[in-house]
């Protein structure tokens, strides 16, 4: 449109309000608006001022793009290209902004209506953590939209501030005594009021969570992990089993084969060559049907629940909040396991962590209580003055049973 030539004019519809309307140059239609007021001097004034809006190439029209249509570019044009799991977390975020407001544009996503979808999301109990990842999540996909041209000023999204808390992870790795409570108690949780096949579902869940436990596969990886060579599958053409993990499929985004620990081979080898074919584990809700990954985590931290399992305890609105052991506690668990066996560059290939920096900060030195035992076993009980260290080396082998005792309990 030549703005140079667009001039707006003042028109009585025989309305409530006065409107002002130009004749775009481009489409030889009239384009107008109200003034928002019936006096014909304020009305003079507003259309001066959107002429020199239109002359100067400020004004821009509200985008008519339909919130379905952004999600469908959205998900074509840019989560295409993340891991699943990254896509996921997207649709996740987008679905919850759907149900909650409602947009029927990404236009229609004001400053007003994120505050009260944070909202709504604090009003669920949601950490404070999780609120501002849900915001970053919807910032980055509000901002795809304005650089493509679906929004000319996307709404800022206020960040909420981290929560400060006291330890480094959300919850913590649980200990053996702990998982066996947690196994004892998926009966009664997955049976519920419907015994009828009851049997196999505890099997497939107890399975599930003994997978997990010896293996420190995150949820979603252990459900999408296949026998037959898909995206996420366990090879076993090898001299060792192997982790095959194709760049889509996990964090790293990277085609990886990676050894599995050996006592997550050992469980995996132990399945009949006759089952091992399609989904290696198979949770399934009480009506037999396979449940995706985050409807399994309900069930898992169910069971923690049950088993009192409590992993972190705090305060949310003036109110005691528990946390009860996840799916995630049992990563944390193995993870913690070989803190103190392998080299931290082991231990990030065993855990797949992208950055050897997530592994130090969450698993290397994190055991503290752990790792004083292993130093008082290593130093004899000989008076504070024999302060040579002299008969130290004979006790390299208590040492290396109290580390040995330290992680088969952890």
């Amino acid at each position: 449109m030549s703005h140079e030539t667009v001039k707006v004019h003042v028109v009585n519809y025989g309305r409530a309000t006065l409107y002002m309307r130009y004749l775009d140059p481009t489409t030889g239609k009239h384009v107008a608006r109200s003034t928002g007021t019936k006096k014909q001097a304020e009305a003079e004034k507003a259309a001066g001022k959107w002429e020199a809006e239109l002359r100067e190439g400020r004004f821009k029209p509200r985008s008519r793009i339909t919130w379905a249509e952004f999600r469908r570019r959205y998900e074509d044009e840019a989560l295409s290209a993340l891991a699943n799991g990254s896509a996921e977390r997207y649709g996740t975020v987008l679905d919850d902004v759907e149900s909650t407001i409602s947009p029927a544009r990404p236009a229609d996503m004001t400053a007003e209506k994120i505050s009260q979808w944070q909202q709504s999301l604090r009003a669920r109990k949601l950490s404070e953590n999780t609120i501002r990842s849900y915001s970053s999540t919807l910032r980055a996909a509000l901002n795809w939209a304005h650089e493509v041209g679906m929004v000319h000023h996307p709404a800022k999204v206020r960040m909420p501030a981290r929560a400060t808390v006291g330890k480094v992870m959300k919850g913590r790795p649980i200990t053996t005594e702990e998982f066996d409570r947690m196994l004892a108690k998926v009966s009664l949780v997955v049976t519920g009021k419907r015994p009828q096949g009851a049997a196999e579902r505890v099997a497939g869940w107890e399975f599930t969570l003994r997978g997990l436990w010896w293996s420190g596969l995150r949820l979603g990886e252990a459900l999408a992990l296949t026998w037959d060579g898909r995206e996420l599958s366990i090879d076993l053409a090898g001299k060792r089993p192997m982790l095959r993990i194709s760049a889509g499929s996990e964090k790293g985004h990277k085609d990886r084969i990676l050894p599995l620990a050996p006592e997550a081979a050992e469980f995996f080898l132990a399945v009949p060559e006759a089952h091992r074919t399609g989904f290696v584990f198979n949770p399934l809700s009480s009506r037999g049907t396979r449940l995706p990954a985050r409807e399994a985590g309900r069930v898992i931290s169910l069971i923690g629940e049950k088993a009192g399992v409590k992993v972190n305890e705090g305060t949310y609105k003036g109110r005691s909040h528990v946390k009860f052991a996840s799916a995630h506690d049992l990563r944390r668990a193995f993870g913690l396991r070989w803190a103190g066996r392998v080299m931290p560059a082991v231990l990030q290939q065993l855990m797949r962590h992208e950055n050897i920096e997530t592994t130090l900060r969450y698993y290397v030195g994190s055991d503290a209580d752990g790792m004083a035992e292993i130093l008082y076993a290593a130093v004899p009980k000989a008076p504070l003055g024999n302060s040579s260290g002299n008969s130290a080396p004979q006790h390299e082998e208590a040492a290396d049973q109290a580390c040995d005792a330290n992680h088969v309990s952890g």
